[in-house]
């Protein structure tokens, strides 16, 4: 298989976006949508792109302190690659890769998840034997004893309450205030 060649980057531009001016324009309750529209709008225009991704801790920046109150202004860095793509993020953080490399401590992790998977498995197992040899021995006794059992369960039957039954209307005392 051919590798995808990755765009490499044309144009890298740091930018200082001045919100206030557009946010301002909204109510209070719209105002970190509005600087998230204005943010690519402006980017849109001085990049010359109309494909632009915003990234994950610039957003997270303007939406900081909530939908009331976002920053007046954001430093940012675009960066523009052959296909015409602009990425957006925060002045000084590094870009993550899409391909993340897995830690020792995550692979001991991922070695104790199976370890614990495997017991349960072999736990479940285990009961399920314990029941198959449980209805075995009840169906032996039910073939050995039917009558017996039979007359256990009539004997039971019988002495259960009738607590079921409710009472008739006219053993029961009415309250209120016209029966006083």
């Amino acid at each position: 298989m051919a590798k995808k060649d990755e765009p490499k980057i044309v144009l890298e531009r740091t930018y200082i976006v001045p919100l206030r001016q557009e946010f301002l324009k909204k109510p209070l309750y719209k105002r970190a949508k509005k600087a998230v529209t204005a943010l690519r709008q402006f980017v849109e225009k001085h990049m010359k792109s109309d494909n632009v991704k915003i990234g994950k801790h610039i957003n997270e920046e303007i939406w900081k302190h909530g939908i009331k109150h976002p920053p007046h202004h954001v430093k940012v860095v675009c960066k523009k690659d052959s296909e015409g793509m602009v990425t957006v993020e925060m002045v000084g953080v590094l870009q993550e890769k899409k391909e993340k490399k897995v830690s020792h401590i995550k692979k001991q992790k991922e070695g104790k998840i199976e370890e614990q998977l495997e017991k349960i498995q072999e736990a479940k197992k285990e009961h399920q034997e314990e029941a198959k040899e449980i209805q075995k021995e009840e169906i032996d006794e039910l073939k050995k004893h039917p009558e017996e059992i039979h007359d256990k369960s009539k004997k039971m039957r019988k002495d259960k309450p009738d607590h079921f039954h409710a009472s008739p209307k006219g053993e029961q005392e009415l309250s209120g205030p016209a029966n006083r």
